[in-house]
């Protein structure tokens, strides 16, 4: 521990803010009755911790002087008062303020003694069964074992939340585990970035040409790339990126390479006249991905049958009249067993889509529709008229698995003639292989998409690399229909797409753009139509019709920022509104979230339906909020589910969301306010994103130049993938 370095000792008197992700924390601290304001990667503190920090004060421009913590340790509250603090503060689920408050009362001082030693005694307190106390008893015990790994290897600069991960797996011997080998921080489920593994490593002296080192740096590196969306990596940019940040020589490199492939946690491979390095995983579900589609493509009828009798008829039936690529698009999805749907806004997709369901339903064939968020597949059935679920439900998600895997697979296929997916662009390739397990080879897979939207979350460029290939029967809709070409919301997307500035000074039209001359007028601007200008104007709920998108979640008109501003202007408090604070959020009843991960274990109602699962991307309103009872209750879109405290760090509020979360998605009123910076976050297909996302009324707040510079940024993220040339293999 440095010399210069000051300590100061106090009680945990509020978390201010807690990030999850980092275990960032700023807190307000008890110092012989002053008050002291901390922050630094401190974890999952709570009220009532006694703490030491070292470190030293620091002056914010912002926040004024802080006690910048670099090394903590932590100590059990001892006063009566810090202890139903520490308790109420959710350490032990199902232990809130109110139970907190009898169990300090019956037991004093001795209760953190008697829930480490002898815990059955609080079976006398009111609604704590001998069960639930023996089960609290044990909850404590791991709670101080973990304790003291976290403090040990604060010395040595591992967030707590990392300490957390491992102690899941490891339990008791996590201490033991971890000096063994540093680098199985480095894991997936622990995740901790290489060069802070490495650090560890290097003080409790492992060597550089260590194999464990390497063999940890190249996965370390081949996960960065899957988490940018590259599902392979080229050979020597990973040799020379490894031999560059572990400071090795090549040899070193290679041996460990070659030890790596031998384990089985990667596979090597040559396409593009190159060879490539994969995980495991993501090789194994392109060669799945390819070989599925090369045999369902193979079992087609290639277009032999014509259908134009039956087109004619459900055109007459629903009066309209199909452009010609819409005829050969629905012939075409009829004759082949896979078939691709694509084309920009207001080329006619849904109509021609509408077009399949019925022919097929005509012919007796069962049709499934689906999409990969909850949003999508509402959209999807409501422009449809037939029932859509997410992906994962459809595969019905396995929860004894941990919810990493589907009862719906080879062994237990699903059950129709037909399959449809929507917003094919989001699927990444892991889901894909997953989804084409369970589909069985005669079914007909139809996918629908734009490719021009942003490519999928997690690693792959499924629907782009399907088109390129060639092999994969497709039609993609060019004709923008009357109707649609009138909106300039339509026509300036595919402007944006083809690299021509939007029109921005049209203002009878559904496309406004306002100029502003800072990121302060904007944010004005963002909470003045949300209040008053577009409800008063076209009578929109501020709530429930209108959605800021945002580029990013940080800065002035970031998500973050416009999310507490809007929340002041447009939900209030009030005495009439139940208020429920956790860590530096505040929810409020009328609050309108979003859920940011996926949760299989969420239970919902919805009348005298019980089912599981709210999924990242959900938007819900907060109908109740129960302080005594740390629980929020929350509606998502007629689902009902409880969240308690362990529940809450998986939902944000959602009045300003970033264009990532709204993919798939359609809101009647759409607002983006762009950032004067953030050049590497604004780009074309971002923007395209925002733009068709809006199915009334898109209002654009920056500058003309921002607007430019992004439609003249054509990063559409290179990702590197070998599914192309893997399914063109199996045509030669």
């Amino acid at each position: 521990m440095a010399e210069n370095l000051i300590s100061i000792r106090g009680t945990v008197e509020d978390i201010v803010f807690y990030n999850e992700d980092n275990g960032y924390v700023v807190l307000d601290m008890d110092c012989d009755n002053v008050l002291v304001t901390a922050v630094g990667m401190l974890g999952d503190v709570h009220e009532g911790e006694e703490l030491t920090l070292w470190g030293d004060y620091v002056n914010s421009p912002k926040y004024g002087r802080q006690f910048k913590a670099e090394v903590f340790e932590r100590s059990l509250p001892k006063s009566k008062e810090a202890i139903r603090k520490y308790l109420g503060s959710g350490v032990i689920a199902g232990i809130g303020p109110a139970v907190a408050k009898r169990i300090v009362t019956a037991f004093g001082e001795d209760t953190l003694e008697i829930m480490e030693n002898d815990s059955v005694k609080l079976a006398a307190i009111k609604g704590i069964t001998t069960e639930r106390a023996i089960s609290i008893g044990k909850e404590f015990n791991k709670i101080t074992g973990l304790r003291k790994a976290m403090t040990y290897f604060s010395k040595y600069g591992i967030q707590p939340i990392t300490i957390a991960s491992v102690w899941k797996m490891y339990e008791g011997r996590t201490m033991k585990v971890i000096k063994d080998n540093p680098y199985i921080l480095c894991e997936n489920g622990i995740d901790l970035p290489f060069h802070e593994a490495d650090r560890l490593g290097e003080a409790l002296g492992i060597p550089k040409n260590s194999e464990e080192r390497v063999l940890a740096g190249i996965i370390w590196c081949l996960r960065v790339n899957a988490a940018n969306g590259h599902t392979c990596v080229r050979e020597i940019a990973l040799t020379d990126t490894v031999c560059y940040e572990l400071e090795i020589s090549e040899d070193i490199f290679w041996d460990a390479l070659r030890i790596a492939e031998s384990r089985g946690d990667i596979i090597l491979d040559d396409k593009y006249d190159d060879r490539f390095v994969f995980l495991t995983e993501y090789y194994r579900a392109e060669c799945f991905i390819a070989e599925k589609l090369a045999e369902m493509i193979k079992r087609s009828d290639s277009g032999n049958v014509n259908y134009a009798d039956e087109i004619a008829a459900i055109e007459w039936t629903e009066g309209i009249q199909y452009e010609e690529l819409q005829r050969e698009a629905i012939n075409a999805s009829m004759n082949n067993h896979v078939f691709i749907l694509t084309g920009g806004p207001g080329t006619g997709k849904t109509t021609t889509l509408n077009a399949i369901i019925s022919l097929s339903k005509q012919r007796g064939l069962k049709v499934k529709l689906a999409a990969p968020t909850g949003r999508a597949a509402k959209r999807m059935a409501d422009l449809t008229g037939c029932p859509a679920q997410t992906i994962h439900r459809l595969l019905e998600v396995d929860f004894g698995s941990g919810g990493h895997g589907f009862k719906r697979g080879e062994d237990n296929p699903l059950s129709c003639d037909v399959l449809v997916i929507d917003e094919m662009s989001m699927v990444d390739t892991l889901l894909m292989s997953s989804l084409l397990k369970a589909v069985k080879s005669r079914t007909r897979l139809i996918m629908v998409g734009d490719s021009n939207q942003l490519p999928s979350v997690g690693a792959g460029n499924i629907l782009r690399d399907l088109i390129a290939s060639g092999r994969v029967p497709m039609v993609e809709l060019k004709e923008i229909f009357r109707q649609a070409a009138e909106s300039l919301i339509v026509t300036n997307a595919h402007r944006i797409v083809r690299g021509e500035m939007p029109v921005l000074n049209d203002r009878k039209s559904d496309f406004f753009f306002m100029p502003t001359d800072s990121e302060e007028e904007t944010l004005r601007l963002v909470i003045e139509l949300c209040k008053t200008r577009l409800p008063n104007t076209y009578g929109y709920s501020s709530i429930e019709d209108i959605q800021v998108l945002c580029p990013s979640k940080l800065g002035t008109v970031g998500t973050q920022s416009i999310n507490q501003a809007l929340q002041l202007a447009l939900n209030p408090p009030a005495r009439n509104k139940q208020e429920l604070k956790y860590f530096n959020q505040l929810f409020r009843t009328g609050d309108k979230i979003m859920q940011t991960k996926n949760d299989y274990d969420v239970e919902w109602r919805r009348g005298a339906e019980k089912s599981h699962g709210i999924f990242n991307g959900d938007i819900g309103l907060v109908r109740s909020a129960d302080r005594a009872n740390d629980q929020l209750e929350i509606d998502f879109d007629g689902r009902t589910a409880v969240y308690d405290t362990d529940m809450l760090k998986r939902i944000e509020h959602a009045y300003a969301v970033t264009i990532h979360k709204s993919q798939g998605s359609e809101y009647p009123a759409v607002i983006i306010p762009l950032p004067n910076g953030m050049d590497r976050l604004t780009y074309r297909n971002l923007l395209y994103t925002a733009v068709t996302r809006a199915k009334n009324i898109l209002i654009v707040i920056g500058s003309p130049r921002k607007v430019q510079s992004m439609v003249e940024n054509d990063r559409r993220m290179l990702r590197y993938s070998c599914l192309r040339p893997m399914l063109e293999d199996h045509f030669v």
